[in-house]
């Protein structure tokens, strides 16, 4: 387990970013302690520091994993996150989406968000931002890439795509023997 190198960092916090904007401070700099990002085996780990100092004890080889995995980087440098964060982007979010009681379900099979599935849609959301994805109860339910501006929500066909499918919690029950 290591820190990220300054181009990791770059290239993970402007992930990051694209969801949650400058509350990325926040993630770091929280009211019950430090946190930090670790890297092990290619997946990048939030951890507080009082957990860190205890796991240094432990050698790399025996250790399987450590707080909580935000995402991977590929073997192209590029980093992906996984539906583990979302309970550390969704309070932050800058864009959100609410979908229906119907749509609930494809997006939790893994399946884009259409226009007819959509509820409701945070103001001034441009096109390729990335939104966290909630239920109408505001659930938080995955995260995703809006497809279309707020404005361009208005007037195109129900069928249309409105949010690119990134993660959703049903990753949990569909992917459960590799997500660690």
């Amino acid at each position: 387990m290591r820190p990220l190198t300054e181009e990791e960092t770059r290239v993970m916090f402007e992930k990051i970013a694209k969801y949650i904007g400058e509350n990325l401070q926040l993630l770091v700099d929280r009211p019950d302690g430090t946190y930090c990002f670790r890297l092990h085996n290619d997946r990048v780990y939030y951890v507080s520091e009082k957990i860190l100092k205890l796991a240094a004890n432990i050698s790399g080889e025996k250790l399987v994993s450590l707080g909580t995995c935000f995402g991977k980087f590929t073997k192209t440098h590029r980093f992906r996150l996984h539906v583990t964060a979302l309970d550390y982007l969704a309070p932050y979010a800058k864009y959100k989406v609410w979908i229906k009681p119907g749509a609930e379900q494809s997006f939790l099979y893994g399946n884009h968000v259409l226009k007819s599935g959509l509820g409701r849609i945070t103001e001034n959301t441009s096109q390729y931002q990335g939104v966290v994805v909630y239920s109408m109860a505001d659930i938080p339910l995955g995260f995703g890439v809006a497809a279309k501006s707020t404005q361009d929500c208005r007037k195109v066909d129900p069928m249309a795509i409105v949010v690119f499918h990134q993660a959703d919690i049903g990753e949990y029950v569909r992917h459960e023997e590799t997500l660690t």
